[in-house]
């Protein structure tokens, strides 16, 4: 072969690959993320800010893969390969599904605020603004109406104290309805139609998957900064970092301590998917403990899971299993402080 034809060979490949690199597959390629700590995070106004350890949350990275990542993630561990149909509903976009990621974390935020100003002592109020659309239902009226991200304030000039009340209102609705919402910050009007659901033809609306907008009003104020983070599996960890800010003592005791769960209005601690990544990301972070849900699941648990990774990465760190978040304060009351 003559250099100048494996020359041009070899700028064949390059094309190639640099076209195949730009093609992104059907699927998503799950991997560990990081451990974070949450006291820059999170502010609360006069708060305690004397840390001596950590309080972080741990997350899990998606990529959409090309053919390279896609090969590449078929041999690294704790790599997992899931197909895009298996993650989002049936006609969702990806937009659809990364707003509706970005509402469970804004919820996750509020149940995480309430927990830790209820154990604290503190009342919190509820103020509530009307419902965000987080997806649309194919082939229903609000498809040429409505975005996810809308957020709608009335339904002919009434407003709801609940999602169960707007849902009742557009129920028995026979005439088309004027929606208030706000998108991008603009305030507009629409007028839509009801219509069957596809399948459950008894009900009737104008076909959007919707989450409550409130917000909580807690003193001290507290902020939460979670950038684009998305999902509710950080309610846990905002709850503690919260809590330590809103008590004189360290709750840390001097350890590094990561987690997982979500967290509920009454401070219960649900389980999360990818509990394998998170317990990889907190090893890479030396994190001394981890707080994994112990709720069972088809015979099963984030914490059973949590222990065989463990043990497959021989890591040292303490897995704690809690059903609450009074597990947690629990654990932490009984536990020495670092070199004691």
């Amino acid at each position: 072969m003559s250099r100048k034809t494996y020359n041009k060979i070899l700028i064949a490949v390059f094309i190639i690959a640099i076209i195949l690199s730009f093609y992104k597959l059907p699927y998503y390629v799950y991997r560990p993320g990081s451990a974070t700590e949450l006291e820059p995070l999170i502010k609360v106004e006069g708060g305690s800010d004397s840390e001596e350890g950590s309080f972080m949350l741990t997350t899990v990275s998606r990529l959409e893969p090309n053919i390279f990542i896609y090969l590449w993630a078929q041999i690294r561990p704790f790599y997992e390969i899931e197909p895009q149909e298996n993650v989002r509903e049936e006609g969702e976009t990806q937009e659809e599904f990364d707003v509706y990621q970005l509402f469970l974390m804004d919820h996750s935020k509020y149940n995480a605020i309430h927990t830790a100003y209820k154990y604290a002592g503190i009342p919190v109020k509820n103020v509530y603004h009307g419902v965000y659309v987080v997806d649309i239902i194919e082939g229903m009226p609000a498809e040429e109406v409505l975005k996810p991200g809308d957020q709608i304030i009335k339904v002919d000039e009434l407003e709801f104290e609940s999602s169960d009340e707007f849902g009742s209102y557009v129920k028995e609705a026979t005439a088309p309805i004027t929606i208030t919402f706000i998108r991008n910050g603009e305030t507009k009007t629409a007028e839509i139609e009801t219509a069957p659901f596809p399948e459950n033809p008894q009900e009737r609306g104008f076909g959007i998957k919707l989450v409550d907008d409130y917000e909580v009003i807690a003193d001290p104020p507290v902020e939460i900064n979670s950038s684009s983070i998305g999902g509710p599996s950080a309610g846990l960890m905002f709850s503690l970092e919260i809590y330590n800010q809103l008590t004189e003592e360290d709750w840390t005791k001097g350890y590094e301590i990561a987690g997982t769960g979500e967290i509920t209005e009454d401070g219960k601690v649900l389980p999360i998917g990818g509990i394998e990544h998170k317990i990889v990301a907190a090893d890479n972070k030396k994190v001394d403990i981890f707080f994994a849900p112990s709720m069972e699941v088809n015979g099963t648990s984030n914490y059973k899971d949590a222990l065989k990774v463990k043990e497959q990465i021989n890591s040292d760190m303490e897995i704690v299993p809690v059903e609450t978040f009074e597990d947690t304060i629990n654990y932490l009351e009984k536990l020495e402080s670092e070199g004691e």
